[in-house]
């Protein structure tokens, strides 16, 4: 019986290249996303030719319903789950100076980037727990995709940063809290990432990286981060709960 892994926000981005790796790993998928079915298609039919049997999950996850209604989706379609990986998030809709930003930027950031993984979290939780009990045999695992935005400052950005420190405390919780189950809980913190959501600032970042801003002169792909992710979800780091697995070409290495 394959295993079953939710990757949110997985039609594209970061998330497609997880699900990739998962599909490639022998995982079936769970996928997740705002966008019609319709539109979503081809990385549907994409993961389902890796073989994977995949279901859509359409929902908001800053929505408490639209979570029930994923969990929902999986357990009739699947009826298990293993694997949770949170990857889905946006970026300030304007990047504004901390000293100018609104409240109502900070809620939307904040709704969607933490507390809607914690709660999906917190679910799903209660899921594996329950799977674990039954059967002690059962290998699943919680991994949260934040950024080095958790611990890097960008003034211009505040909301976000907050947001992503955020989910890394939540990793921390949730796996002293699952501790006692052998849940692993993990953080997979990517750095300059070539997605949709940077491609505003493609020149930007370009610059910096050919003047030494990461150790490994190039961006980071979606690709590097589904590497990571599925040698988790596959269970090769069991004993390294609440551990962060940085994917960001050495960008935060101390250096003089």
């Amino acid at each position: 019986m394959k295993p079953i892994a939710l990757v949110t926000g997985g039609t594209r981005g970061i998330g497609l290249g997880i699900a990739r790796h998962l599909a490639r790993a022998g995982f079936d998928l769970a996928i997740n996303g705002v966008r019609p079915e319709e539109a979503v298609q081809e990385p549907l039919a994409e993961l389902r030719a890796l073989g994977a049997d995949v279901v859509y999950c359409r929902g908001d996850i800053a929505s408490a319903d639209a979570r029930a209604g994923i969990l929902a989706t999986i357990n009739d379609h699947f009826g298990r789950l293993n694997v949770l990986v949170n990857n889905a998030g946006v970026a300030p809709k304007e990047r504004r100076d901390m000293l100018e930003a609104t409240e109502e930027s900070f809620a939307y950031v904040v709704t969607t980037n933490l507390q809607g993984p914690y709660f999906l979290t917190q679910a799903a939780a209660n899921w594996l727990i329950a799977q674990k009990q039954a059967n002690p045999s059962f290998w699943g695992c919680i991994i949260n995709v934040s950024s080095v935005s958790a611990t890097v400052a960008s003034v211009n950005r505040g909301e976000y940063c907050v947001a992503k420190a955020g989910i890394s405390m939540a990793t921390q919780l949730f796996a002293v809290r699952l501790g006692e189950f052998d849940i692993p809980v993990y953080e997979v913190r990517p750095g300059i990432i070539r997605t949709d959501m940077t491609a505003g600032v493609t020149a930007k970042y370009d610059k910096l990286i050919e003047d030494g801003l990461c150790l490994q002169k190039r961006w980071g792909l979606p690709d590097d981060v589904g590497r990571a992710v599925a040698a988790l979800a596959k269970g090769d780091f069991p004993y390294s709960t609440g551990q962060v697995i940085m994917v960001d070409g050495g960008l935060t290495t101390s250096r003089l």
